[in-house]
This record gives C-alpha cells, structure tokens and sequence, in this order.
C-alpha cells in the first residue's frame, strides 16, 4: 500500500478480522459483544504466530457490565486471559476471541450506578509500537490530534469516530492483556477509514471505509 501527503485521517468506520472461518468468527462478535457492523471478517491464511500487536477494548460505564459481557464472551467461546477484577483504574479483564484478536472490557467506574445492561459506550483499537513517538509523528501529520499522551501510551482525539485510536508501547500493550510480547508474520488486521489506503510504521494496514 502507497501513503501519501493528502491523507487526512478523522474517522474510523471498521475494523476487518482475518480469521480462518468468517462465519464463526461473525457469530461470535454478534453473540458475545452485540457487534454486528464494527467488525468485519474475512477469510485469511496469513501467517502469524504469538501476539499479534494489538488489542481491541471495549469501554463501559460500570463494572456490572463489564462482567455481563465477560460472561457472554466466555459463553460464546473466548479464552480469559485476565478475569474480572478491581484495579486503581476501575474494573477490567481480558479476553482471546477464537479468531485469536485481543479483547479488554474495561470502566473506569468502581460501583455499579445502575442495572446490569451489556451497553457499549465506545470500542478502542490500541495499536503496538516499537517507537511510539515515531509511530504519534504519523498520526498526527496525517491529520490526527492527540487527545492524551504520557510515556508509552497515545490516545487520539476522535470523539466523532465509531471507533477510537491509541498507541502503546508492544511489550507494555501484551503485558496489560496477560499475554507474551514476542509475535511474527501478519497482524492479520485491516483498519477501515476515511483516509484511503496506507500503511503505518510498525506494518498496521489501512483501507477505505467501504472496502
């Protein structure tokens, strides 16, 4: 894939899965989290091995949630890598899906403000970078802001997108889903945007948000 100058990157439509069989993969989105647009599947026989480079989280308003989705994530037949618990930043776990992406359900809440409900608030793709300043220069000249940014950690302001966008240091990203650093081959991810076709620094690809 080609980069150009005139990209302007604002929005994110999709995520695109490679997996080895859709149809599974597609029902389990559907059954475990309720996503039925947000990501997409197709078929792939990419190589890949260990982590992949990225984790998807989803981020929701109290921690009965948080658990309810856990629940039906295990139910539909994902791996816990992390099980529910408290930390200093509210309440999360981690999840494999059967395709092999990377799930977090996190809040930031402690206690619980109403009825249980499995609502999704937002979805955020985090993204593994060897250089994660070099990896921000990119974003940012291709149009994005950066909403918070401390250490190893990049979170990009895209309160208009369906989908939002972070970057995080790789061994720190696979340390915080319980799961070893070291992968090779294909991320076996495509991200679906408004900014045409492109590819990032650390091999992440982009297509057009109706590909």
């Amino acid at each position: 894939m080609n980069t150009t100058d005139t990209i302007t990157l604002k929005n994110i439509d999709s995520i695109t899965l490679e997996v080895a069989d859709p149809e599974a993969a597609r029902r389990f989105y559907a059954e475990a989290f309720g996503l039925t647009t947000q990501v997409r599947t197709r078929a792939a026989d990419a190589a890949t091995s260990g982590f992949r480079g990225f984790t998807l989280s989803l981020v929701v308003s109290q921690p009965s949630t948080v658990t309810a989705l856990f629940d039906s994530a295990v139910a539909a037949g994902a791996t816990v890598l992390k099980p529910v618990e408290k930390s200093l930043w509210g309440v999360g776990c981690s999840l494999q899906a059967p395709d092999g992406a990377i799930w977090k359900i996190a809040t930031s809440a402690k206690k619980d403000s109403g009825p249980a409900t499995r609502k999704i608030d937002q979805i955020v793709l985090l993204l593994g970078a060897e250089d994660v300043g070099a990896s921000k220069r990119f974003y940012v000249d291709r149009g994005l802001a950066v909403g918070k940014s401390f250490g190893s950690y990049v979170d990009f302001d895209m309160k208009s997108s369906p989908i939002g966008l972070g970057l995080y240091k790789r061994r720190a990203l696979a340390k915080d889903a319980g799961v070893a650093p070291e992968g090779t081959g294909s991320h076996r991810i495509q991200i679906n945007a408004d900014s045409g076709s492109f590819t990032d620094p650390d091999g992440f690809a982009w297509g057009t948000a109706s590909a």
